[in-house]
């Protein structure tokens, strides 16, 4: 393991211990450690833990949905610009730490959309977004245009 990288993660370690319990006298692991490239450190760093109003849990769910969606298009190994890839397991990679591994199939007009299922029955309801990479926020979309099938 190249010396930033491991640099990297014991400070993550260290900033949140109680997040990744370190383990017990290696000082260079922890259980629960995310397996990836120091190109999303930022999206792992911003996390909260505590108890919180509904107001906040919606401002958390939010973030969580934000770092979601930038991981599909942030390379993990340098955070610019990448894409989903295949090859043992889905990555996101930017052309140049792209290794060779394949752009995984996205069916066109979904490319950065997540969709949101919520309610029963009658009352179910679905909202799409994109992520805007440039933007770094959220753009709705017509679920009806998504042409969701109904499971």
């Amino acid at each position: 393991m190249s010396s930033v990288l491991q640099d990297w993660r014991l400070e993550l370690i260290g900033a949140h211990p109680d997040l990744f319990r370190p383990s017990a006298g290696t000082g260079d692991g922890a259980e629960g450690l995310p397996e990836c490239g120091p190109g999303w450190r930022d999206l792992i760093d911003r996390y909260w833990t505590g108890r919180r109003s509904p107001e906040s849990s919606a401002l958390v769910d939010e973030a969580i949905d934000l770092a979601e969606a930038r991981s599909v298009c942030s390379c993990e190994i340098c955070g610019e610009a990448g894409v989903l890839r295949t090859g043992g397991w889905l990555t996101t990679r930017c052309d140049l730490h792209a290794e060779e591994r394949a752009p995984a199939e996205v069916r066109p007009g979904f490319e950065n959309v997540h969709i949101l299922r919520y309610g029963l029955g009658a009352q179910r309801q679905i909202t799409g977004r994109r992520y805007d990479r440039e933007t770094d926020a959220f753009v709705d979309v017509d679920a009806a245009s998504l042409e969701i099938e109904e499971d």
